[in-house]
């Protein structure tokens, strides 16, 4: 028996959990999330922060792992890779989270 489908629409939802605690948004939307590659069995995410020296960087780090473990089929890996190429700018936000800041991308 094959595990069911698991879907990197179902890993970004699984991120949305995960909160940068400085800035009051899930990572999804802050774009931290650079991409996510499903290959069954496993699951690779590469993420970035909004600086190299944010303070909070190992705690969104453990909190996604958290957030992937807790939804992935039973026997299924992750690998979370933080990158810093591209640099994170607040044009990688998404409108929600733009509006939210008050930001309008000009």
């Amino acid at each position: 028996m094959t595990a069911p489908p698991f879907s990197a629409e179902q890993v970004h939802a699984a991120l949305r959990a995960v909160v940068d605690p400085e800035a009051g948004m899930n990572i999804v939307d802050l774009g931290l999330v650079y991409g996510v590659d499903v290959d069954p069995p496993a699951v690779r995410v590469s993420l970035t922060l909004t600086s190299p020296t944010c303070p909070m960087g190992d705690l969104i780090l453990d909190e996604a792992r958290q957030a992937l473990a807790a939804c992935l089929p039973e026997g299924w890996t992750q690998d979370i890779r933080l990158v810093w190429e591209p640099p994170w700018g607040p044009q990688r936000m998404s409108a929600k989270a733009r509006a939210h800041f008050g930001w309008d991308g000009q």
